[in-house]
């Protein structure tokens, strides 16, 4: 029995010195991060294909269970909104190949605009894709989340595929006013829907967002310890991202929620100890 969890990236430089060793050569940051955490968004790919020689870098510095969730390029998912994707599609697939099975999930994050109307071009897009991977969608138009019927077409659409639907908790965020100037670029950039924490597949995928306050963003997260303790009860394999607007203290967060759900279930692994940030002192 695992959980894996993680942050939205594996370099950022609140954590370099504090909590990752600084400085590090690009070929050891993931490495270092893979100490404190066993899974990571690939939100990188997002913005562009990597090239095949930098994926096979990330998988030297991980081991083979560590998880990659990889964002397909918006190219895929906004500019041409799934529709004859066939070459750029296979130009990333071959690009990220290195990874093997570290590639937990292919993610399809889409628009805000794509709406109930447009889950036919998802339908056929998700068929045309290869065997061998797994699928998650991440939808952000309200109507998904509010109308029973769209909930429901949807649900249809990526259980026939056998995809996940990925849900992006961020109520904690919007419960009361930002307080600081991370949280108030977050209110003006996140998506505002309401928690969904159902899971469609065996392998459920949640992206939580707290706040610049540990404290608030601990108390959020107590329904998705006590969620994810009963996915794991029932057999499922959850991967937990966490995040807070500034992330300055997700990797520790992340480490803190892997800890609260191990206490509802005790017989769960626990992680290993980080690689320490510096070197050891005898005071």
């Amino acid at each position: 029995m695992r959980l894996h969890v993680g942050c939205a990236m594996w370099s950022h430089a609140p954590w370099q010195g504090r909590l990752l060793p600084h400085p590090l050569p690009p070929g050891e940051r993931l490495k270092s991060y893979a100490s404190w955490c066993n899974a990571v968004e690939g939100n990188t790919t997002f913005y562009a294909t990597p090239a095949r020689s930098t994926v096979e870098s990330w998988a030297a510095q991980t081991d083979p269970g560590f998880r990659f969730v990889v964002k397909l390029p918006r190219s895929i998912t906004h500019e041409r909104r799934l529709a004859d994707v066939d070459e750029e599609l296979r130009s990333f697939l071959s690009a990220i190949e290195p990874l093997g099975s570290r590639t937990h999930a292919l993610w399809v994050q889409l628009p805000g605009a794509f709406g109930p109307s447009d889950v036919g071009a998802l339908a056929a897009f998700l068929r045309r894709l290869p065997q061998g991977y797994r699928y998650a969608v991440e939808v952000r138009h309200r109507a998904f989340f509010a109308d029973e019927r769209a909930e429901a077409l949807l649900e249809r659409v990526l259980g026939g595929a056998g995809a996940e639907w990925v849900p992006f908790d961020t109520t904690v965020l919007f419960r009361s006013p930002p307080t600081s100037d991370a949280e108030r670029d977050a209110w003006t950039k996140k998506p505002r829907v309401p928690r969904r924490s159902r899971a469609l597949t065996g392998t459920p995928i949640v992206r939580y967002l707290g706040r610049d306050d540990t404290g608030r963003t601990v108390e959020g997260w107590r329904p998705w310890a006590a969620t994810v303790a009963g996915w794991l009860r029932e057999g499922r394999s959850p991967t937990v991202f966490v995040h807070t607007p500034d992330n300055a203290d997700a990797l520790t967060l992340a480490r803190r929620f892997h800890d609260d759900v191990r206490a509802l279930v005790p017989e769960l692994e626990p992680l290993p100890e980080p690689v320490p940030a510096g070197p050891p002192t005898l005071f």
